[in-house]
């Protein structure tokens, strides 16, 4: 079946469920909630959605442990509540992909259960290995968010890797029958309408023969022989061959560490075998690897990152373009401004949103949440913040830890949505099963709605902007004056349009840069962040976008 590519045109809105809205009073987001609020979402301008996992889950990693992959949690409303969301949005003209995550799986899975008791055809769908007689670990490598990536389990007497949390077992790809049991999970979904895939960490999936000890990577010992794996490229070549090509669907690769070239062997679009990568190189412009090892908010390499992927895509493979999601703090209180909560938010969207790819929204970016700051750390919920704060840094003081995840949790990118200055938020009538952030009363949907020039409002003209613009979808980037600091600029052009695109990102009053041949007079401004604007100064965090139509 050929591909019609029609990802290219849209603009998804993700949704991590537990937090988007509550549909039955019980305190926890679930598809009823989304199904009332689907046509919020169309009307940002928004075509498409992701779920994080709504699948049944003890929930140590907030969904991301799945103890089973053919049915919905019945927190979450169940299938009922599944397909009628799925209707509802292909009533809309909408799209709907989930989450794929087969990395690893819950210990409370059936399969695992199995394996653990050496029960066939289970006894290998894992990574077993047998205790040492000296005691020590199989082997060096680290977990993403729970110490080393082994764990000693009592039923068998043989020790699991988890390259996660302790109750998220790695299962063993490099079995036939596991890959089978994929692609039934991704024929289940697809042949009940479902329109794509977001696949967590997939590169993980295949680990070096013998898994040897890690001499390279100081942090994430391991990673050097689990990511990018000798059959990565043949199992999802396989995937892609005997299920997806059978469907008109995409496939979204989440792929940590990855340069522009190595992604090229993945989603090329000539023998690519996924469709977009999400990277995270644009998320590093404030922090070294990881958001715990944060450093001062860099400009040059955000710019840095947005243009690599820019260039080295063009003509090749399709960017998937983004700046916040269910894994990272808010970015306002990262790349922009608390204090100019607006104008760096505004200034932020028009930083992605014209750029060549598909846009991604989380949910509550639109509206400009914040980090959320906690006055102790047991009110945090995340494994990862958990193991983090209780394992890291022991000599400093608690506060100083405290401000740290303050900055660094994903948890504030979890905090419930803020729908109104209501009770809750408006999340939910009930008892919230976390904690809203304090300030919903100033940030919400309600009051945004009503307010012609607020940040939501200020969205939907930018999202409508670039879906009709020839340029955007079709044109040429360029960065201007990379070495600046303080101004982000580039342009997109096309046979018929020419666009330029200005993004302050300073606190104080900048001069207006153009690059040669740009003359404004004979641009029109067809939008901006500022109600007033100067021909020669912009203001903090203003931004502005230029159109030249070409005779």
């Amino acid at each position: 079946m050929e591909h019609k590519r029609w990802y290219k045109d849209m603009v998804f809105y993700q949704i991590w469920p537990r937090s988007f809205k509550d549909g039955n009073g019980d305190g926890m987001g679930d598809l009823w909630g989304v199904l009332e609020k689907l046509d919020y979402i169309k009307s940002l301008g928004c075509d498409g959605i992701w779920f994080s996992p709504v699948y049944p889950s003890p929930g140590a990693d907030c969904g991301y442990d799945i103890a089973d992959y053919k049915d919905i949690a019945p927190e979450f409303g169940g299938m009922e509540a599944f397909k009628k969301v799925l209707d509802g949005v292909h009533e809309r003209g909408m799209k709907l992909i989930m989450d794929l995550v087969v990395n690893h799986t819950s210990d409370e899975h059936e399969w695992f259960e199995k394996s653990r008791r050496k029960i066939e055809p289970y006894t290998d769908y894992y990574i077993w290995r047998p205790k040492k007689p000296n005691g020590k670990l199989p082997n060096n490598w680290d977990s993403n968010f729970e110490g080393k990536a082994w764990t000693l389990d009592k039923v068998r007497g043989e020790y699991y890797l988890h390259l996660f949390a302790v109750k998220q077992p790695d299962l063993n790809m490099d079995n036939p029958l596991v890959r089978q049991e994929v692609k039934d999970i991704l024929k289940f979904w697809l042949d009940m309408g479902v329109d794509g895939f977001r696949e967590d960490v997939i590169t993980y999936i295949s680990k070096k023969e013998g898994l040897p000890n890690d001499r390279v990577f100081p942090i994430y010992k391991g990673m050097w022989h689990y990511n990018h794996g000798p059959h990565i490229h043949e199992y999802l070549a396989e995937f892609k061959r005997d299920v997806l090509d059978n469907y008109d669907c995409f496939t979204l690769a989440e792929a940590p560490l990855i340069s522009p070239k190595r992604a090229l062997e993945y989603i090329d679009e000539k023998n690519g075998q996924i469709d977009m990568m999400i990277q995270f190189e644009s998320q590093t412009a404030d922090c070294l690897f990881t958001d715990y090892l944060p450093t001062k908010f860099s400009l040059r390499r955000m710019k840095k990152a947005f243009s690599k992927w820019q260039y080295r895509l063009a003509g090749k493979a399709w960017n998937m373009l983004y700046l916040e999601n269910h894994d990272h703090p808010r970015i306002i209180s990262r790349y922009g401004s608390e204090k100019f909560h607006d104008e760096s938010g505004k200034t932020l969207a028009v930083a992605y949103l014209f750029q060549k790819g598909t846009p991604f929204i989380y949910q509550g970016q639109e509206i400009g949440m914040t980090n959320w700051r906690p006055e102790s750390p047991d009110m945090y919920e995340d494994v990862q913040t958990v193991y983090y704060y209780t394992h890291s840094n022991l000599k400093q003081p608690p506060e100083k830890r405290l401000k740290k995840l303050w900055r660094s949790s994903r948890d504030s990118a979890r905090t419930p949505m803020q729908w109104s200055s209501d009770k809750n938020a408006g999340f939910t009538s009930g008892e919230p099963w976390f904690y809203v952030n304090d300030n919903y009363k100033e940030i919400n949907v309600a009051l945004q709605e009503n307010d012609e020039n607020s940040l939501l409002n200020f969205y939907r003209r930018a999202i409508k902007l670039r879906k009709s613009l020839n340029a955007v979808r079709y044109g040429t980037y360029k960065e201007y004056f990379r070495h600046s600091n303080r101004l982000y600029v580039y342009s997109r052009e096309s046979d018929a349009q020419r666009l330029l695109i200005v993004c302050s990102f300073s606190d104080k009053p900048e001069k207006l840069m153009l690059p040669k041949g740009f003359d404004i007079f004979k641009a029109k401004l067809i939008l901006k962040t500022h109600q007033n604007t100067d021909e020669k100064l912009l203001q903090p965090y203003e931004s502005r976008v230029y159109l030249w139509e070409k005779q």
